[in-house]
């Protein structure tokens, strides 16, 4: 629910009544994981999803009486553990099945859901028929764009569409202005390296792109990233640009461990060649990095377990989804109580 945030907030400002179908347990394989939800309105108008599609029709069934009648509903999707479909008649192509539960949605979660909506940690807490279900978010992870030319614009509105909190500062003010970059989460004109001494919130979830194409910026940007404790660092261009900047990093004090740091070229081989291709590339080899993946193509993946904890795009690390918890006198803990 919390990965809806953006949508919900505006319909729950509007008094739109909504009702929430949120994922409780998964048996074997399921296109989605624990706390995956969907919301649909009284009109039917359905937001987010619990599967690739082969339960949605039950679930949105199932928010709709939850919304009809004020009450919680539970029931599970896919199939018994002996092989028989459940009297759900929905079945997952994975073959697994899913516990969910459908609740309507009320004022108290408004709170979480600003905050997820401004990228923020968010928890919200469901006391429902048959025990308490949290919803948990971790903050956004970061993305810091150098240089404002239409790369970076590209680079910006991709990697808000994958959820990063972004961020583009560039040193000319014409360039760096929120007409070009109305996905940012801030706009800042300043030069790179002096904007990233300011930065105290990088982590291990932060990254940071430099397409500065200018090495009296590039330089002392990089120099300063790589002594950051973030996550990535990458620079844009052509190998005989990469080995100069590498030579003039080494001349600026930079080790020869912090340039392994340096993912350059920046992107994976996808064989693109517009701003927006090359975008979707950079993004692509920073999610992999993240999750410390292959980047290969999933067919060739061995294992009978292509998502899940420790996937690309699933566990801790990506903080792309949110995750439900069972609530106890103690606190949170792993798992989920449904009963």
């Amino acid at each position: 629910m919390l990965d809806l945030a953006a949508d919900l907030v505006p319909l729950m400002d509007a008094g739109v009544p909504l009702a929430a179908v949120t994922v409780t347990a998964v048996v074997r394989s399921a296109p989605r994981g624990v706390g995956a939800t969907l919301v649909v309105t009284r009109d039917a108008r359905v937001i987010g999803s619990i599967s690739g599609g082969c339960v949605e029709n039950d679930a949105v069934m199932l928010g709709l009486d939850a919304l009809r009648t004020g009450h919680v509903r539970r029931a599970r999707f896919g199939f018994a553990d002996d092989g028989t479909v459940t009297p759900i008649v929905a079945g997952l192509a994975c073959g697994g099945a899913v516990d969910v539960v459908a609740y309507p949605l009320d004022d108290s979660v408004r709170p979480a859901l600003e905050a997820a909506r401004a990228g923020r940690k968010a928890t919200v807490r469901l006391d429902l028929d048959g025990g308490p279900v949290v919803l948990e978010r971790p903050a956004a992870p970061r993305l810091i764009v150098l240089g404002a030319g239409e790369h970076a614009a590209a680079l910006c509105r991709l990697g808000a569409a994958a959820g990063f909190r972004v961020t583009v500062c560039d040193d000319w003010a014409l360039l760096a202005t929120r007409e070009r970059f109305p996905d940012a989460a801030e706009v800042v004109v300043a030069a790179p390296h002096e904007y990233l001494a300011t930065v105290g919130d990088a982590d291990e979830r932060t990254a940071v792109c430099v397409l500065t194409h200018d090495e009296r910026l590039d330089i002392p940007a990089l120099r300063t990233a790589l002594r950051m404790p973030v996550g990535f660092v990458g620079a844009m261009g052509a190998r005989a640009t990469v080995a100069r900047r590498a030579q003039l990093l080494r001349n600026a004090g930079v080790t020869d461990a912090e340039l392994s740091r340096l993912h350059s070229p920046l992107g994976l081989d996808l064989g693109g060649a517009s701003a927006e291709e090359t975008a979707l590339s950079v993004i692509a080899e920073i999610v992999a990095s993240r999750n410390a993946a292959s980047a290969r193509p999933l067919r060739e993946k061995a294992g009978a377990r292509l998502h899940g904890p420790g996937a690309a795009g699933h566990g801790p690390s990506s903080g792309a989804r949110a995750r439900v918890s069972a609530a106890d006198d103690a606190g949170l803990a792993c798992g989920v109580r449904t009963a």
